[in-house]
C-alpha cells in the first residue's frame, strides 16, 4: 500500500508534499504530483502539507477519485524504478491526467 495523489492536485503543483517526503518518492509531472507505489513507505508526511487535500492513503481514496490509484501506478509504468525523484520534473503525465481540461484554481 502507499499514498496517492488525486485530481485536486491537477494544475496546482504546490510541491509542499515533495519537500516534506522523507524518502523522495513523490515525482512531479507536467500537471500534478505522483507517488511511486514501490518507494512510498506509508509515513503520511505528505498528507497534512497538501493545500488542496489531494493526498490519500490508497485505502481511503474518495470514490470519485479511485481511478487515481491506477493513474499513479500507470505514471511509472515506463519509468520503472528510478530510485528517488531527486527534484526532477518529468516531462509527462498519465494519460488520464493529460486528457483532463485545464483547471483554474482560486
Amino acid at each position: 500500500m502507499s499514498y496517492i495523489v488525486a485530481e485536486p492536485c491537477v494544475d496546482v503543483l504546490d510541491r509542499a508534499c515533495i519537500e516534506e517526503c522523507p524518502v523522495d518518492c513523490m515525482y512531479e509531472g507536467n500537471r500534478m504530483v505522483y507517488v511511486h507505489p514501490d518507494e512510498c513507505v506509508d509515513c503520511g508526511a505528505c498528507v497534512p502539507v497538501c493545500p488542496v487535500d489531494a493526498v490519500f492513503h490508497e485505502d481511503d481514496v474518495p470514490e470519485q477519485w479511485k481511478i487515481f490509484i491506477d493513474v499513479n501506478r500507470l505514471f511509472f509504468a515506463d519509468l520503472g524504478e528510478p530510485g528517488g525523484a531527486r527534484g526532477r520534473r518529468l516531462s509527462h503525465d498519465a494519460d488520464h491526467v493529460s486528457a483532463l481540461p485545464p483547471r483554474a484554481h482560486a
